[in-house]
């Protein structure tokens, strides 16, 4: 009997402690899934922050490249413009100094008729007439056979090759200042379309043809007030090629022969550059 009642408690002690169990367990998994519920609240929260944080730096990177974007346009205007008025100004000078030429004619020489003798000279004697100086040969009388040009066909010419410069058509503008200088030789407007003519080749970036037009100007035309930007030209085309000792040549010369020129400061500027470019 006592082994009986001895195994239906043991049964029973064993149920309860089945039961207690299973109610740990489920308990136990409650938590856990809790736990991970809160970790991944966690994890999206830090997304969703990281998220905000990298759409808070883009529009910052935005916000700075437009306003890089506009000081570009900014310093693209200027230069522009700069370059316009340059333009604009070298036209002012030319059309002045076409305008200066066209009033003022030359002048005529002026004959003293000779007068005949007063009837008190007796006759058989001499009457003594001042000498006159011969006439003057007119300005565009051709000088040694060779016939200067018509001025007014020569700025016909300049001021359409200048135009097609102005216009961004440097391949036309090339050929429109070599044909100037084939047609007028020894012209007003010589030396400047000898610099124009190297300029287009520049831009084009043809730095070879540019070099030999450039260094003409210092050959052909040493007194012409283009000489100073030829030089500096020269000292860029040598940049440009990475001839680091022939740009610190002409552009100290540059500096050497034209202190107070925009060519020479801006000729410091580069040599600068090459100090700190380690050349």
């Amino acid at each position: 009997m006592r082994l009986i009642i001895k195994r239906v408690l043991l049964c029973i002690l064993m149920g309860l402690f089945s039961v207690g169990s299973a109610f740990a367990a489920n308990g136990a998994k409650l938590t856990m899934e809790q736990r991970l519920q809160r970790i991944e609240r966690i994890l999206q929260n830090q997304s969703l922050a990281d998220l905000v944080l990298q759409v808070q730096q883009l529009r910052q990177e935005v916000r700075q490249l437009r306003g890089d974007l506009e000081e570009q346009k900014y310093n693209m205007d200027g230069m522009s413009r700069r370059q316009r008025d340059l333009y604009v100004d070298i036209d002012q000078r030319l059309s002045r100094i076409q305008s200066g030429g066209a009033m003022s004619p030359t002048p005529q020489p002026v004959t003293t008729p000779v007068m005949p003798p007063p009837a008190s000279v007796a006759v058989g004697q001499t009457a003594t007439v001042s000498p006159q100086p011969p006439p003057e040969a007119p300005a565009n009388a051709a000088i040694g056979g060779v016939i200067p040009p018509d001025p007014k066909k020569e700025s016909e010419a300049y001021q359409a090759a200048f135009n097609l410069l102005k216009q961004g058509r440097y391949g036309e503008s090339i050929t429109a200042f070599s044909g100037f200088l084939r047609d007028f030789p020894g012209g007003e407007y010589e030396d400047n379309a000898q610099y124009w003519l190297a300029e287009a080749s520049y831009v084009n970036r043809d730095f070879d043809t540019a070099l030999g037009e450039f260094t003409k100007i210092m050959e052909n035309y040493p007194d012409s007030p283009k000489v100073p930007g030829a030089m500096l030209k020269i000292g860029y085309i040598q940049y440009e090629k990475k001839n680091w000792a022939g740009t610190r040549n002409i552009l100290k010369q540059l500096i050497d022969n034209f202190p107070a020129t925009t060519e020479s400061r801006l000729a410091q500027k580069r040599l600068q550059r090459l100090t700190k470019e380690g050349h």
